[in-house]
């Protein structure tokens, strides 16, 4: 069986469950190509069969050429009716993941109502609180599937082999610079830590190629202002294979993942660090509801996030024994709720009930 899947660019936490699916499916015979209507940096991370076009008459080819059983829409809705206007009578599976803040997904999935509901097969999302609230909302009578996004625990893990000894303490971030990520509530914690730990670093993952130009330039400035730029390293476009040994290392110095994220649909990039015995303290971003458990697997900030966010930073840093708990913890939750196996058995199971009607 062959599938296509369908979004904008590659990048970002979309390209890593792309990728995570495809790896699951393998072994159940199915096969995943990838259409992209642009470049994008997470190209150098698929190894399957990539299509780069937004042009009709290119698609229309690649459809008939490789005769595919269903076709997964990734959040451009406007492409369901595309598609089958070129000729695609398979099944079609709108899927929902992200889309920022609440209101912005509540817009976009209340506007793509009629043509989702006239076009797609099926709706797809993962078990996240506000989207499965909105898809219930919006699209009450669609076939809707939800089960857990998936990771590749055997090959993304805690990495033991060249790791240097740390000099420093680090936190990491990851994400675009762009207001839902909430950068600006990062480096304001940032900044109060590095004044009660003078040896702590910064490190932040970003796709600079993706963001709000006018944002990056008040990013620059606040790090000026904050007198941080000689405590922030700054890494983008990173080879997703490369990750995990930054995790790692970040794990190994006693710091940890802060994720300040205003919304998130689901956050891989806490999955990725849960994995590799990263620590990780996180906003209540709704998408970390399935496996972030407040001094269980990781660190919750409830509320007044710079403020709360220090304060859960400093008791990491005080505790090493629950620093431990949590590393433990985070590591085995993922590997036995967010499996390949389990994600397979999810999706093909959603295929056949497809398949039946």
């Amino acid at each position: 069986m062959k599938i296509l899947f369908v979004f904008y660019i590659p990048s970002g936490g979309v390209e890593t469950l792309a990728r995570q699916r495809s790896i699951a499916l393998k072994k159940k015979g199915i096969q995943f190509d990838y259409l992209f209507f642009q470049e994008g940096a997470g190209i150098q991370n698929i190894d399957e069969q990539v299509y780069i076009t937004n042009n009709d008459d290119r698609i229309r080819a690649i459809i008939n050429k490789n005769k595919y059983e269903a076709i997964i829409v990734d959040s451009d809705y406007p492409f369901l009716s595309r598609v089958r206007k070129l000729g695609f009578n398979g099944k079609l599976i709108y899927e929902v993941q992200g889309l920022g803040t609440f209101s912005e997904a509540d817009l976009v999935l209340k506007n793509a109502r009629t043509t989702v509901n006239q076009f797609a097969d099926a709706i797809l999302y993962p078990q996240t609180p506000h989207l499965n609230e909105l898809v219930q909302k919006h699209y009450p009578h669609l076939k809707k599937f939800s089960f857990h996004n998936c990771i590749d625990t055997n090959s993304f893990t805690y990495e033991t082999v060249n790791m240097p000894i740390e000099k420093n303490t680090i936190i990491g971030w990851v994400g675009r610079i762009e207001e839902n990520k909430n950068w600006k509530d990062f480096l304001l914690i940032s900044s109060e830590l590095c004044k009660i730990n003078a040896n702590l670093r910064i490190w932040m993952f970003t796709d600079n190629n993706l963001g709000n130009p006018q944002e990056k330039v008040q990013f620059n400035q606040m790090l000026t202002r904050l007198n941080l730029n000689h405590k922030v390293t700054q890494y983008s476009n990173i080879p997703h294979k490369q990750m995990a040994h930054y995790y790692s290392r970040i794990g190994n110095s006693g710091g940890f993942l802060l994720s300040t994220s205003k919304v998130e649909g689901f956050g891989y990039a806490i999955v990725e660090a849960m994995c590799c015995l990263c620590p990780v303290v996180t906003t209540d971003s709704d998408g970390i509801k399935s496996f972030v458990f407040h001094n269980q697997t990781g660190k919750i900030i409830r509320d007044e996030t710079v403020k709360n966010g220090i304060l859960q930073a400093i008791e990491l840093f005080n505790e090493p024994a629950l620093k431990q708990r949590l590393r433990i913890n985070a590591q085995q939750f993922i590997k036995e709720n967010f499996s390949l196996e389990q994600y397979s058995t999810h999706f093909v199971n959603m295929l056949k009930e497809l398949n039946r009607h």
